[in-house]
């Protein structure tokens, strides 16, 4: 999967099943971020659910199609949560994403990432300074393809360019607007939109890139029009509900 027209074709093809199926993707994420997550995934075709609650869990997340784990607020009742909703979507086997959100700051972040890690996400959303955080490796060189293969997963590393491996296979695509930085919540949205994939691409690798793939697009269509962070983040929701296989054709850029 690394010409543009296949890469827009796939990530057409998961909007279209999303927005047919609408699948539920359980969301345990940074408390900033949960709006904004719950309407990306709403224009994506998904239905969001947040609840972190101990007594209810495990039944949302048994009855959900994916597991979203963000790590932005690292309290003692997510925590307890996480644990419980992995042990969850285990048992279902459904598929689950590890978004390990500023374990660069904090070692205590770190180490529970790494707990996870080993709980097998089937992806890794992050920047290069989590991603140096978690492996010790260098974002820009081999590591990512040698430790997605080491724990069978799928590292998608995020930033001005995103880059895909599963240890075999290798993308990067090139799309998106800086005006996405600017935005609180906005790495998160992109992980539930990839758990979301993940309900109805079997091919993890495939899903990944479709669903950010299709996140950068709407963002250089978002940013067309609007004047600054604030109408962004209300334009790349509508970018995304709106988008189609002639607009992901036109402007998907993988390598």
């Amino acid at each position: 999967m690394h010409a543009p027209v296949e890469l827009a074709d796939s990530a057409a093809e998961i909007l279209a099943r999303l927005r047919a199926r609408a699948p539920r993707v359980h969301c345990i994420t940074n408390s900033v971020a949960q709006q904004y997550t719950a309407n990306v995934l709403l224009a994506a075709g998904a239905v969001p659910s947040m609840t972190i609650a101990s007594e209810e869990i495990v039944s949302f997340v048994a009855s959900a199609d994916a597991l979203l784990v963000n790590l932005g607020t690292f309290d003692a009742d997510r925590r307890a949560a996480i644990d419980a909703a992995i042990g969850a979507a285990k048992a279902a086997r459904m598929p689950w994403v590890l978004d390990p959100v500023f374990i660069d700051v904090a070692p205590t972040r770190a180490r529970f990432a790494r707990d996870l890690l080993a709980r097998g996400p089937s992806v890794v959303r992050l920047n290069s300074r989590e991603f140096a955080a978690l492996s010790g490796g260098d974002p820009t060189g081999d590591a990512p393809t040698r430790l997605a293969k080491a724990h069978a997963t799928i590292i998608a590393l995020t930033g001005g360019v995103d880059r895909v491996t599963d240890g075999v296979r290798n993308l990067v695509i090139a799309n998106g607007d800086p005006l996405m930085a600017l935005v609180t919540a906005m790495g998160c949205a992109g992980s539930a939109l990839v758990a979301a994939a993940l309900t109805v691409e079997t091919d993890a690798f495939v899903a990944t890139g479709g669903a950010l793939a299709a996140f950068a697009v709407a963002g250089e269509v978002a940013a067309q029009d609007v004047r600054g962070p604030g109408g962004f983040a209300a334009a790349i929701i509508d970018a995304l509900y709106n988008l189609d296989r002639a607009v992901l054709r036109q402007r998907a850029k993988v390598s």
